[in-house]
């Protein structure tokens, strides 16, 4: 077996690499993850891992001293809102070593993220893409292939350039990100038991009461349902400066967790919007980034007949 990441094959050597790295079993983790460590640091390289949690404490006893040279974090935490992993995790470590070749493991795919999480991973891998293009990062993404199924690695083999198995480095001929990003912008499933309200820029306080009062009803603790007001505030706000001038707020609990969507007749252009990061003041330019921060969650679908949002907090 060889699975050695960042040593010769066909990996390109930048500016940007973004390889998938396929394991099977905890043996061909190590085997791929922590030469890409080391590499990294022999060569003057900051190191981010970014992993869930079991995960992490089995590539942190691998490197042992090596260790205390890599910022770690448990993706399950830090990325469980898979918009939040560029601006919040991948280019937040970046961006802090601007100037130099960076090396990060992401892992947001696992075994037990849900069929409501997946195809905003799925849009994520493909938009780490966009997000680096020209970058001097290495951005490797481990898959378990015992334990995803052939959906999540085809997608894997279409958002990664470069793929790494126990037979070495090659090329992806299915390499399509754009793909990607389209085949998951679809119509997300209408809900049951939804209370709405339409809202334009006069009743901005009363749909961030309405959001409140149902979110508290449904199940959200205090601090929860503070986060949802801000959540709402900003796209509410957005639907009637860019979205037509008007939208609909909608409310509805779902697999232990409170919903709100906010539709209107707008279309968002950039895959990257909210994705980028920004300075948080309270004089602007937070919209969908502050909102990928807040939630657990954000599923979006976007076109010519107008844009969905859906923020999901824990209840």
């Amino acid at each position: 077996m060889s699975l050695r990441p960042g040593g010769p094959g066909v990996m390109p050597q930048g500016p940007f690499v973004h390889p998938a790295l396929f394991y099977r079993d905890d043996e061909e983790y190590l085997a791929g993850t922590v030469p890409f460590v080391r590499a990294g640091r022999a060569a003057g390289e900051p190191v981010a891992v970014a992993v869930p949690g079991r995960r992490l404490e089995l590539l942190r006893d691998a490197l042992g001293p090596a260790a205390r040279e890599v910022t770690w974090l448990d993706m399950a935490e830090a990325g469980r809102n898979p918009g939040r992993i560029i601006p919040g995790v991948l280019r937040g470590f970046a961006d802090r070593h601007h100037g130099g070749r960076v090396r990060i493991i992401g892992e947001p795919i696992w075994p037990g993220r849900t069929a409501t999480e997946y195809p905003a991973c799925a849009q994520h891998e493909a938009l780490i893409n966009l997000a680096f293009a020209g970058r001097g990062v290495s951005i490797l993404c481990p898959y378990d292939t015992t334990g995803l199924d052939e959906v999540a690695l085809a997608d894997a083999r279409a958002t990664h350039p470069v793929l790494i198995d126990r037979h070495g480095e090659h090329v992806s001929e299915d390499y399509a990100p754009h793909r990607v990003i389209r085949a998951y912008n679809r119509p997300l499933p209408e809900p049951s038991g939804a209370v709405a309200m339409s809202f334009d820029l006069d009743a901005l306080p009363r749909v961030r009461e309405f959001a409140c009062r149902w979110a508290a009803r449904l199940g959200l603790g205090a601090d929860a349902v503070g986060d949802l007001e801000l959540a709402v505030s900003e796209l509410a706000a957005n639907s009637c400066l860019h979205g037509g001038g008007s939208g609909t707020a909608r409310l509805w609990a779902e697999d232990g967790q409170v919903v709100c969507e906010v539709r209107d007749a707008g279309t968002i252009t950039d895959p990257l919007a909210g994705r980028r990061p920004a300075h948080m003041s309270p004089h602007g330019g937070r919209g969908i980034l502050l909102v990928h921060h807040l939630a657990d969650l954000v599923r979006m679908h976007t076109g010519p007949g107008g844009t969905a949002i859906r923020v999901y907090l824990r209840a």
